[in-house]
């Protein structure tokens, strides 16, 4: 009698606790939640992933076509007895002065020698590249640069106006005489901002460092036409390195 009324209490407590967690309810429960919090961390990562190789084909996509640009004008001038170079890394179009050249001191493109001709088929060649395919997509700005040797100018405002003066003078150039169809300064970047921008550099910047001969001075007057290409915000690689950092 007494051994069943000390179990009847044992099983009264049991039922009247609803609060008894045994220890295994307490490690499933704990496993369950390690469970969820690992996947969350996994779809985290993989999600990161995908973002940071997202930034970097888009990154390797918009060089390939600043290298196919310059590339296909290169050749396509040259089809045309216009020899340009490449430089700086796949990045510039240098047009020496024995092909576009202006008169000392002077920022107008030139009636002699032909050079109007040849800047405007620069300029057509330059518009059916950078519009094959909507390469301008890839793009952030086109910086049109005039560059002098170092030997002062007697102009307003020197080296430095000289070279932007006859940078405007191409760009204008090319924006009156080019058909409408083909006007650079109608294009746009991936942000619909102004695809061309015009800068001068006067002789700050040499590709020849020696100038003593005439030879050494024309190497440095010239026209760059630079590609700068569309990169992603920094807001997405801060965004993409705080979720890698969490």
């Amino acid at each position: 009698m007494r051994n069943r009324r000390v179990s009847g209490q044992h099983a009264t407590v049991d039922d009247e606790n609803p609060y008894w967690i045994s220890f295994s309810d307490i490690m499933s429960g704990l496993l369950v939640i390690f469970v969820l919090a690992s996947l969350a961390l996994i779809l985290e990562l993989t999600v990161t992933k995908f973002e940071v190789n997202d930034a970097i084909r888009e990154i390797a996509r918009a060089e390939q076509v600043r290298r196919d640009i310059l590339w296909e004008i290169e050749e396509d001038l040259r089809k045309r007895k216009i020899h340009v170079e490449i430089s700086d890394n796949h990045t510039v179009l240098r047009i020496p002065e024995n092909i576009l050249s202006f008169d000392n001191n002077e920022y107008q493109i030139p009636e002699s020698l032909g050079m109007k001709e040849t800047a405007l088929e620069i300029g057509r060649v330059l518009y059916a590249s950078i519009t094959k395919e909507a390469r301008w997509k890839y793009l952030d700005t086109i910086f049109i640069e005039g560059h002098t040797d170092r030997r002062p100018s007697p102009r307003h405002m020197g080296n430095w106006g000289l070279s932007t003066f006859r940078a405007i003078s191409v760009w204008d150039y090319w924006n009156t005489n080019l058909p409408e169809s083909m006007r650079l300064n109608e294009l746009k970047n991936h942000s619909g901002s102004p695809l061309f921008s015009v800068s001068g550099y006067g002789e700050s910047r040499p590709v020849q460092e020696i100038q003593e001969t005439e030879n050494d001075f024309q190497k440095n007057r010239r026209i760059d036409i630079r590609f700068t290409v569309r990169r992603p915000a920094l807001e997405e690689f801060t965004n993409i390195k705080k979720l890698l950092e969490d």
